[in-house]
């Protein structure tokens, strides 16, 4: 096995498997100085100016002449402006033959299919997230060994729901997030907490979102029932009751067609577009063709990428609509004295990654080879079955969040660097790029994708096995992250505009 990785003919750098030395050579190339794993080598003299490639995709330009044998990063390869070609629909292709894989589901009244049994404490507000978190836990293990089908009562908390244009963006986001988990089919149950006077007034929630309250979602504000310790009783009490209904569940075979993923990426590093990324999208391809649905996400993660998903857009005005997300995180950026390549981050540099043109042409292999069906805004309900796009910040939590009120039933998420994230009430998988980290933090990785780049598997290899691994959580089996108890804290919905 080489000690490094050639992605594409038409490339000026390789990727190091292991650690390069001065000396060292790679395709008749002298290597100058070390080159860490992950990173990238130049296999000829770029003048400065010039385009550099990996992929066979423009990842940035020299900044100043790079030798054969460089090391190629920071100091030497830098941003810059160049066309791409949208070819909306150029890359449309038949849709796959249909498969029947099934996992064991949990099927509710309204046909809706669920892989995980909760019943929900969300706020309205942050001024309610004590009351709502003290509900929540309340309900240990020992209290709910009597309802074996529940999984647990979680508390979904926010810092966000007052200080803000009652009628403007940021808070039609939250009304959608919340909605998106109040009727999530992993919830059984849900409560909704307020304190009164927020601007997030829970009744016009409830009129905006076109829900009611009964049996399955019960609202209340701290104002009105008393006062905090009122209020906690009075949770916990709706809770007992909704238990008994939330136990009266059973898993049953369900089509996978069923199963929604959102699919993150998160301390990403020089072997994510290699190893994880595309394995993930290899499973992907394979749950779209069992009828299932992957939402791909992170806009500022796919920024000069986003010509590779116009081109699978089924009609010209799902690619046009990618497109003005994109000219509108670029203004966003603007007017905050910002700019979209402020993105990677330090840990993505270390990793290997120089550029945000570099990091997304990795990022979007997560969304595999099928067509690309439908764009939607943050936490809007995905209709859809197939590969579709949510536009969301790059931020992990926060897009995951706006992934799961759009009906994510499960998150798959890949890492370089190491991720100690979880999600409730969708299950995360985290996907390890390269086989140190396993090493290292096997006890919050669920798969290692790292054999791909040690030789020891294939990408369509370990697609097959992340997408059984899917079933198989779906269907129950418990993740690395939530046996440690995470999801609760890792709900952050998007907050946009100005907090007054």
């Amino acid at each position: 096995m080489t000690p490094f990785i050639r992605l594409h003919p038409n490339d000026d750098v390789l990727i190091a498997r292991k650690q390069l030395v001065g000396g060292a050579s790679v395709e008749n190339v002298q290597v100058k100085g070390l080159i860490p794993p992950g990173h990238k080598v130049a296999t000829r003299d770029i003048a400065a100016g010039q385009p550099v490639r990996r992929y066979n995709q423009i990842i940035g330009f020299a900044s100043k002449p790079i030798a054969a044998g460089e090391h190629v990063h920071t100091h030497n390869l830098a941003m810059g402006d160049f066309e791409r070609d949208y070819a909306f629909g150029a890359d449309v292709k038949p849709e796959p033959a249909r498969m029947e894989a099934t996992f064991m589901g949990i099927k509710r009244p309204d046909g809706r299919v669920a892989t995980r049994n909760y019943i929900g404490i969300l706020s309205s507000v942050n001024c309610s997230a004590t009351a709502a978190r003290a509900i929540a836990d309340h309900f240990t293990r020992e209290r709910l060994a009597d309802y074996p089908n529940v999984d647990g009562v979680v508390a979904l908390t926010h810092g966000t729901g007052c200080g803000m244009d009652t009628e403007g963006l940021g808070m039609q986001i939250l009304e959608r997030t919340l909605a998106g988990y109040a009727t999530h089919a992993n919830f059984a149950a849900v409560l909704v907490v307020g304190l009164g006077c927020e601007a997030n007034q829970i009744n016009a929630w409830l009129a905006h979102s076109s829900l009611r309250e009964g049996e399955t979602l019960q609202v209340f504000n701290i104002q009105d029932t008393g006062g905090t310790r009122k209020t906690v009783e009075k949770g916990i009490s709706l809770v007992k009751q909704m238990l008994p209904a939330a136990n009266r569940v059973k898993r049953e075979p369900c089509s996978a067609s069923h199963i929604t993923i959102g699919l993150q990426c998160g301390g990403s590093d020089g072997y994510s577009g290699i190893s994880a990324n595309p394995a993930l999208g290899a499973a992907v391809d394979l749950l779209v063709a069992h009828g299932g649905t992957a939402i791909l996400s992170e806009t500022p993660e796919i920024y000069g990428a986003e010509h590779l998903l116009t081109r699978r857009a089924v009609r010209r005005e799902v690619g046009e609509k990618l497109i003005s997300r994109i000219k509108w995180w670029e203004h966003y950026t603007k007017v905050n004295d910002g700019e979209m390549n402020n993105n990677p981050s330090p840990g993505n540099k270390a990793g290997g990654l120089t550029t945000i043109l570099e990091k997304s042409l990795g990022a979007v292999a997560k969304g595999g080879t099928t067509n690309l069906v439908a764009v939607y805004e943050y936490a809007q309900k995905v209709t859809e079955n197939g590969f579709v796009y949510m536009d969301t910040p790059g931020y992990d939590p926060v897009s995951a969040t706006g992934q799961v009120a759009g009906g994510a039933n499960m998150i798959c998420f890949t890492t370089g660097r190491g991720s100690a994230y979880g999600c409730a009430p969708s299950p995360s998988l985290k996907l390890a790029t390269n086989t140190a980290l396993w090493q290292r933090q096997e006890e919050d990785m669920d798969i290692n994708c790292g054999e791909i780049v040690d030789g020891d598997a294939s990408i369509q290899q370990m697609g097959e096995r992340i997408f059984r691994l899917v079933l198989a959580t779906a269907s129950g089996e418990a993740t690395k992250s939530e046996r440690h108890g995470y999801g609760q804290n890792e709900f952050v919905p998007w907050q946009v505009g100005a907090v007054m």
